[in-house]
């Protein structure tokens, strides 16, 4: 099945076409949020599985491992990006051959006994490097896999300094790479996610006119989101107007939106732990011609990828690979250099995404040389941009399931050019 639609001539949507918020999913119910647990807690035990064959294959009896969202993918620990700064040590893990130590201080213990039931805690009052010693011995582990790019040097150092019979080893990109193949319910709370920013970025339509600031309206979006089946944002929102929105990264400001300009919005809602990402490009007032054909460039190179995205997915179907992510890039590209009026992005055509907002798979002209996973999820999200004048990108989150004859935009919310203000 497929559910990508060519855009073909590109449309202006006014207000009494505006998407509606019933055209989207409603948020998910306490039940499905149960369901989704426990297909965490069935699952764990086989990550354990493919994380342990790693271990083996390269000769390490203990993998040490820093990073939240492998910590959460793991174990069931709930950690992110906001609880990390003050967590201190507590939230790092050790797996063993048969063991799972989480390691936590008084502030965590509970948190650990009730949603990581099937790892040890391991007690971790003092310093790490305190109790470094302690926990190998305890685990028994003499050669360690660290997950280094994210272990300062000076904290090396006093790890082997800690327990010095004990080998480290730094990897990089174990867990990364076993994350990028999404399970099913993963998938479900990805387009969850996606159904909570559709709906809110719906309600705001009659609250965006000018005068009204970046700031305001950031604050607005965020609100909508975090009430409307979030648990909370994937990342701060960026509300973009005029020449603002040519800061693919820019953060809201006390800008007042103007009649004849752009304003550009990229934000996601979190649920049950999964991201979502989208971008839109709306019009504030009867759009400039040149800024619609500025959109239309880019809805033509987004709509080149998922054309290709159909394609490739039908010949892998039938036993073909699936190409590179670079490749797709690459193609969005071309649209945008053929037309030559304007710059082509600078940044990847797109990247995975799941517990953290930026994950594996890559697309983009530094990825990995190596096919897409069979079933997984990332952004495609071509832009043009012109420096003090304007700034365009659409964003939509895209289902690959190869196995399953998938491919399927899961942000709904429409990609033709929605007027307001007006």
């Amino acid at each position: 099945m497929s559910s990508l639609v060519p855009q073909g001539e590109l449309r202006r949507i006014m207000p009494a076409e505006w998407p509606h918020p019933a055209d989207f999913a409603a948020p998910p119910s306490a039940a499905q949020r149960a369901t989704w647990a426990e297909a965490d807690l069935a699952a764990r035990p086989q990550r354990l599985v493919r994380l342990r064959e790693r271990m083996a294959q390269e000769g390490v009896d203990g993998y040490f491992g820093v990073r939240w969202e492998h910590m959460r993918y793991l174990t069931g620990l709930p950690f992110d990006e906001s609880e990390v700064t003050g967590s201190g040590d507590s939230g790092k893990f050790l797996v063993g051959a048969e063991q799972v130590w989480v390691i936590a201080d008084s502030r965590y213990t509970i948190a650990v006994k009730h949603q990581a039931p099937e790892s040890t805690l391991f007690n971790a009052d003092r310093q790490l490097v305190d109790s470094w010693a302690g926990l190998l011995a305890t685990a028994g582990v003499t050669r360690v896999a660290i997950e280094a790019a994210t272990i300062p040097h000076l904290t090396w150092e006093r790890l082997v300094a800690a327990a010095p019979d004990v080998e480290l080893v730094p990897i990089e990109g174990w867990v990364e790479a076993q994350r990028q193949l999404k399970e099913p319910s993963e998938l479900e709370r990805v387009a969850a996610a996606c159904a909570v920013a559709d709906r809110a970025l719906a309600t705001l339509l009659p609250s965006i006119r000018p005068g009204v600031t970046e700031k305001e309206l950031a604050l607005d979006l965020e609100w909508r989101i975090r009430t409307g089946g979030a648990d909370r944002l994937a990342f701060d929102v960026a509300c973009l107007a005029g020449p603002d929105a040519a800061l693919p990264h820019g953060a809201p400001g006390m800008r007042p939106l103007e009649t004849g300009t752009v304003l550009l919005f990229d934000f996601g809602a979190q649920v049950e732990g999964y991201r979502s990402d989208m971008t839109r490009t709306l019009f504030v007032g009867e759009p400039r011609e040149r800024d619609l054909e500025v959109y239309g460039l880019v809805a033509a190179a987004q709509d080149v990828v998922f054309d290709r995205l159909w394609e490739d997915m039908s010949a892998a179907t039938g036993g073909g690979t699936v190409p590179i992510g670079r490749t797709y890039d690459a193609l969005a590209r071309s649209v945008i250099e053929a037309d030559g009026r304007w710059p082509v992005y600078g940044h990847s055509l797109g990247h995975g995404i799941g517990l953290a907002t930026h994950e594996l798979p890559g697309l983009g002209l530094r990825s990995p040389e190596e096919p897409l996973p069979r079933r997984t999820v990332f952004s495609v999200e071509p832009g043009i941009y012109l420096e003090d004048d304007i700034g365009v990108r659409i964003e939509d989150l895209v289902i690959l399931d190869v196995d399953a004859g998938r491919v399927e935009v899961v942000t709904r919310f429409p990609r033709d050019a929605v007027v307001v203000g007006i």
